[in-house]
């Protein structure tokens, strides 16, 4: 049987709500609409890290943060790894990576944030266009990655489209005798680090001007009102871009044999929590688009069960008919995207939280419940001991404006809540944890 071609489009930063099939009013994804449309969009999709490299490292690994090493950002991938890519090389597919890769550099003796990636960095990618920290090499316009041979190429024009050029490029070049497994790694539209900004292209503070303020943002202070327009105008670059690459599988007569899927790292709460953009365990970082759409996949279908970010790299490896690894800890989406759901699917999401605390939190079709630990979120990989932050009723407060974490009324719920916690603690990290109640008054505490 014919190994399908897949292409894997990774977004950064980007709120499931960007999308119109998501809930946004305003015409920004129309491609990624109809893509939707026409395929399987996840409904309940999040992420199991919402920081950049750790996010990164479980795709490639298949294994959550605390197993493959990278917990946070500046922490290399380690090299006795089998990635993604090595079991496409494998089963003899053609890999190529473009854009963000953000698993080379660490704060030891590997810096590559500005420099060429070495090819025993890469993750076994055989063609490559990409800068370790593409944030550190480029700006909204304008800026260099690095091809295969470690030649520094630079890029004129939007980066998004830069980017996207590149795996145009690839697929009209690309060895015609094997299928391929192609990932897209954008920064889009992820905030400019240096400049403190979102660099939307040209005219996007105009285009979105009348964007309509998502729930969880009005009211509440933060970057969003200066930064939204360009923070949606990078989205629609996006989905410019994604109609781009589909037209060229058209025209190279692979579209009916390709796979494609549209996902995003984490989103973005715009400081509003925490007083930065991700990093904790509310809808807006955690909450993430998520679209598949190709050879022998359901049509028009809208999947409600909860997924992890964690459960797209077995699936990949499903959809081209490579035995999923023993040690990879999600669930292939296949049957889902077969229209099936096995009688034992999860009915949670666990996560883990990194940088700004030693945190884990699980997410339910009603609750989101999220610990956290004594130590320094930059080292600290685990805790013996959590205490209880929040408690979100999300069918009654879906833009999670009252915690309830201390609330005597739902101390049952709690319970409940933190002996999954526990649960999910040992069956992923094999240590028993502690959970202390919460003993602050009732409240926001965000």
């Amino acid at each position: 049987m014919k190994q399908s071609n897949i292409v894997f489009y990774f977004s950064d930063q980007q709120r499931s709500d960007t999308l119109g099939c998501y809930g946004q009013p305003l015409s920004v994804t129309p491609v990624l609409d109809q893509l939707a449309a026409e395929g399987v969009r996840f409904q309940n999709a999040f992420t199991c890290q919402p920081v950049c490299g750790p996010a990164r490292a479980c795709l490639q690994s298949g294994r959550y943060a605390t197993e493959n090493g990278c917990i946070t950002n500046a922490v290399s991938l380690p090299l006795n790894i089998h990635t993604l890519a090595h079991y496409f090389n494998d089963a003899g597919y053609d890999t190529a990576y473009v854009g963000k890769w953000h698993l080379a550099s660490d704060l030891d003796n590997n810096h590559y944030e500005t420099i060429n990636v070495p090819k025993e960095r890469r993750g076994g990618y055989r063609y490559w266009m990409a800068a370790d920290v593409l944030e550190f090499t480029s700006h909204g316009y304008n800026g260099f990655v690095f091809d295969t041979d470690g030649n520094k190429v630079d890029f004129i024009g939007y980066r998004a489209d830069c980017i996207n050029n590149y795996a145009i490029d690839y697929l009209h070049n690309r060895p015609k005798d094997k299928p391929f497994f192609l990932f897209v790694s954008q920064i889009e539209p992820h905030h400019q680090n240096d400049h403190g900004v979102f660099e939307g292209p040209d005219g996007s503070k105009e285009r979105f001007a009348d964007f309509q303020v998502p729930g969880d943002l009005e009211g509440r202070d933060g970057d969003w009102k200066e930064n939204y327009p360009d923070y949606l105008g990078q989205c629609h670059s996006l989905d410019e871009n994604v109609g781009r690459l589909i037209n060229t599988l058209k025209s190279e007569g692979i579209w009916e044999d390709t796979i494609l899927i549209y996902a995003s790292d984490h989103g973005s709460h715009f400081q509003t929590r925490s007083g930065e953009y991700k990093r904790t365990c509310h809808e807006s970082s955690i909450h993430v688009p998520l679209i598949f759409h190709g050879k022998n996949l359901s049509r028009s279908l809208v999947v409600e069960q909860l997924v992890s970010l964690i459960d797209i790299p077995p699936t990949l490896l499903d959809c081209a008919g490579i035995p999923i690894p023993e040690d990879y800890q999600g669930h292939s989406l296949l049957p889902l995207l077969e229209g099936n759901t096995p009688k034992d699917w999860q009915d949670d999401v666990f996560l883990q939280i990194s940088e700004n605390e030693v945190g884990r939190a699980i997410r339910t079709k009603e609750w989101k419940y999220s610990v956290t630990g004594e130590g320094d979120g930059w080292k600290d990989a685990y805790n013996e001991q959590y205490t209880e932050k929040f408690l979100y009723h999300l069918t009654e407060d879906p833009y999670e404006r009252v915690n309830l974490v201390s609330d005597p009324v739902y101390a049952a719920v709690r319970k409940e809540l933190a002996d999954r916690m526990k649960a999910r603690i040992l069956q992923v990290e094999g240590r028993h944890a502690e959970i202390v109640p919460a003993s602050a008054a009732p409240g926001d505490r965000s």
